[in-house]
């Protein structure tokens, strides 16, 4: 099959009226015509049948438009794709942040204190592999000790509000909160899975109440005693306050690892990897401090 014979196929196959896509391909209908049953004789199967005036797909015809239509959007998109590779050797440090947004961003403005000329571009796609510097998260993690990825291990308690159910409290066991109702932070799917694991491993399903978009609204839901959540150890800030207690969970061990990792994909990394070790860093001496 040729690529024209594919864009010819895909057009009629969408409009169902080879006059219209005839036109819509600025061609002859003659011409559209014949490629489409160039195509059938090269195939060996019928991809339309006549249904008045239309046209309709038959089962082959059905079944090549759902394999060819993506493939076709990815080789569409490839110009664009490229454009970006070209756009990675700039001055601008283009990263997926997947997991610990709020801390990479704090770690982001300390850098241009001392860095202003260096740009920042942030994505949260995880099929993207156009990106300088990703951070994601797992549950566990096994580096393969290449000097371009970094783990670090994160500690997740359990935040509560500080009401006389769990005052004398400073531990507990996830099993003992089976019944609670649990706030989440939205659109986080790889935590999500984590906290989600942790659950089933001490024999229940979490009971999702609310999900907010943010750390601090979820923060401030479990103050007003609305549920209880899970609360990263350092990436998050510090939920304790007078209304919010942070308690370390005994059984089973909850814990993740946070993966910053950066492509060698710029004829000149000095800047990427400049800034990965700040990052780097950054990540540890907020662990340190927590």
């Amino acid at each position: 099959m040729e690529l024209m014979q594919i864009r010819y196929f895909l057009e009629a196959a969408r409009t169902k009226h080879m006059t219209n896509s005839a036109k819509n391909l600025h061609i002859t209908q003659p011409a559209l015509t014949q490629a489409i049953r160039r195509l059938e004789n090269d195939l060996g199967v019928p991809l339309f049948a006549a249904k008045g005036r239309n046209i309709v797909l038959t089962e082959y015809g059905k079944y090549m438009q759902r394999k060819l239509e993506p493939l076709m959007t990815q080789i569409d998109n490839i110009p664009e794709q490229l454009k970006m590779m070209v756009a990675l050797e700039g001055e601008t440090i283009h990263m997926n942040v997947l997991a610990a947004s709020s801390l990479v961003m704090e770690a982001i403005i300390e850098y241009k204190k001392e860095h202003g000329d260096i740009n920042f571009q942030l994505q949260q796609n995880s099929e993207s592999e156009l990106y300088d510097i990703a951070i994601t998260t797992k549950l566990f993690y096994q580096g393969d000790g290449k000097e371009n990825s970094f783990a670090c291990a994160e500690g997740i308690y359990l935040a509560v509000p500080r009401n006389k159910k769990y005052q004398d409290c400073s531990s507990i066991c996830l099993s003992d909160v089976a019944e609670e109702g649990f706030i989440s932070l939205l659109g986080s799917r790889e935590f999500r899975y984590i906290c989600d694991r942790f659950c089933q491993h001490a024999g229940f399903t979490p009971k999702v109440i609310f999900e907010s978009d943010n750390p601090s609204a979820v923060r401030n839901m479990i103050a007003a005693n609305m549920g209880i959540g899970f609360w990263p150890e350092f990436t998050w800030g510090s939920a304790q306050n007078e209304h919010v207690r942070l308690l370390k969970i005994e059984e089973p061990v909850c814990q993740r690892d946070i993966i910053i990792n950066y492509n060698r994909n710029k004829t000149d990394n000095h800047n990427v990897v400049e800034f990965y070790e700040f990052l780097k860093e950054f990540f540890m001496d907020r662990k340190r401090k927590s």
